[in-house]
């Protein structure tokens, strides 16, 4: 799979491709359209299902020194009512502010972020960690482990500090569910 095979398959979601008018429109900072929206997406036009297909939502990171709620709240507020037309759940999260939250919601350290593809990086499987953003001529993918896992339907675990054996387990048997075809490699014990 290139890159413009990826590309093309991940905008055929017309959600992916408002998520890219959006970020052209709005110049969040250092703004990315991440995970499994992108390679579900994939899986769907690669095997034939319908291209909204076990897709909860549609995950926006950007990177704004700001860590206020307040600002961090007002881009949420912003990009809501720029989205209403859309049925689709569209959650934006400054990773600038991550490390603020996350260890009391999740019971796991999480050091602060440089910029949103760290954020990217620190993803539970191999096949997430992937951005895609507008540039000037067209996009930019961030893809750190590549695109052979999604092109060939494989989960692996992505170990970092925040990685779990139990949320590996539950995100990979919802997976398992609605796209049976995937190999879940599990995680070393």
């Amino acid at each position: 799979m290139t890159e413009d095979d990826f590309v093309t398959a991940a905008l055929r979601n017309p959600v992916n491709a408002a998520l890219m008018d959006l970020l052209r429109a709005t110049a969040l900072p250092d703004a990315w359209i991440v995970a499994g929206c992108l390679i579900q997406t994939v899986w769907n036009a690669r095997s034939g299902r319908p291209i909204f297909h076990g897709i909860n939502d549609y995950d926006i990171f950007y990177f704004d020194p700001d860590t206020s709620w307040d600002a961090e709240d007002a881009v949420i507020q912003r990009v809501a009512s720029l989205l209403q037309h859309l049925d689709a759940k569209v959650e934006v999260r400054n990773q600038a502010r991550v490390h603020l939250w996350y260890p009391t919601k999740h019971g796991r350290p999480y050091p602060a972020l440089a910029r949103s593809t760290d954020g990217i990086d620190r993803f539970l499987t191999v096949n997430t960690q992937v951005g895609l953003r507008p540039t000037a001529d067209g996009y930019q993918l961030y893809a750190p482990k590549g695109l052979d896992d999604i092109e060939a339907m494989i989960v692996r675990p992505n170990y970092t500090a925040n990685f779990t054996a139990a949320n590996y387990a539950a995100k990979t048997a919802r997976w398992k569910a609605l796209w049976p075809e995937i190999t879940v490699i599990a995680p070393e014990e």
